[in-house]
């Protein structure tokens, strides 16, 4: 396993976000936030709330889903900052293990705890309360020496490479079909957590963006390639127009994509300030 040999503080992210309801819908049933901490690490997240009738509160659900990853992503990130580059194989398997099961018991036992019945009204039972509450997750930890992400369920983790490169490290072996999707409720849902572990070694090895989104986005264009080519060209456009331009121009982008997918849609952004420096050569 490599191991990092020059430290990356400060790195400098640039964070946009919006989310756009669906034209069709009563609630955005998504959510999305991020956290930046002064060392340098940013934590992203963003739910998608399955809105079904079988799933009336998923709305909140999605928001205990990204409160909970901002919790247990900021903890993850102090853990790997003390660990340094000596303790990665004890880190990969705690994002690979530890991580999937505490994102996910936190999530349910905040659902049983937080649900309000009606006076006289009986608590239905546990597998019934967290189907009501169900919903996808997304979340990523950008910090020193390391990138690491979630998945569980739909919803688009994108990452643009140094180099302009696409990628989508968490996409599905087989692609999910109609609205069927894994969920925060299925049972041993952390089984179904799905991780991008990539240790960086160098600050020229960084992803210059990442694009966590819900599939509202990635389903309002006709085929894969037009959504790469709106990550390469966002990438592009807040190196030429600067952040606070996409910024204000992202919710409007987003309601153009959720009046074509017919679903909310909501994306949260991490895009590298600072150009980086020559890639310099590491051991293995």
């Amino acid at each position: 396993m490599s191991v990092p040999h020059h430290e990356i503080r400060d790195p400098d992210w640039d964070i946009l976000s919006g989310s756009a309801q669906g034209p069709a819908k009563s609630l955005n049933q998504d959510w999305s936030d991020a956290e930046t901490i002064p060392d340098g690490t940013v934590v992203l997240a963003v739910a998608d709330g399955h809105g079904s009738a079988a799933h009336p509160l998923s709305h909140l659900g999605a928001r205990y889903a990204v409160d909970v990853f901002k919790l247990s992503g900021t903890d993850f990130a102090a853990r790997a900052r003390q660990a340094g580059g000596g303790g990665l194989r004890r880190l990969w398997a705690d994002a690979h293990d530890r991580v999937p099961r505490e994102l996910v018991r936190t999530w349910q036992d905040w659902v049983v705890k937080r649900h309000r019945t009606e006076e006289g009204e009986p608590q239905p039972p546990a597998h019934e309360l967290l189907r009501a509450y169900g919903t996808t997750l997304i979340g990523a930890v950008l910090t020193e020496g390391l990138f690491v992400a979630w998945q569980l369920g739909d919803g688009d983790l994108m990452v643009v490479d140094a180099d302009g490169t696409v990628a989508q490290p968490l996409a599905p072996a087989t692609p999910e079909l109609g609205d069927e999707t894994e969920s925060m409720c299925s049972r041993q849902a952390w089984d179904l957590v799905r991780v991008h572990w990539a240790p960086v070694s160098d600050r020229a090895r960084l992803p210059r963006l990442v694009a966590l989104s819900t599939d509202g986005l990635s389903n309002s264009f006709a085929a894969r390639d037009g959504f790469v080519r709106f990550v390469q060209e966002m990438d592009q456009r807040i190196a030429a127009e600067g952040p606070l331009a996409i910024r204000e121009a992202l919710p409007a982008w987003l309601a153009r994509a959720g009046s074509y997918s017919g679903d909310d849609t909501t994306a949260v952004v991490a895009r590298l300030r600072r150009p980086a420096p020559a890639l310099t050569e590491t051991e293995d």
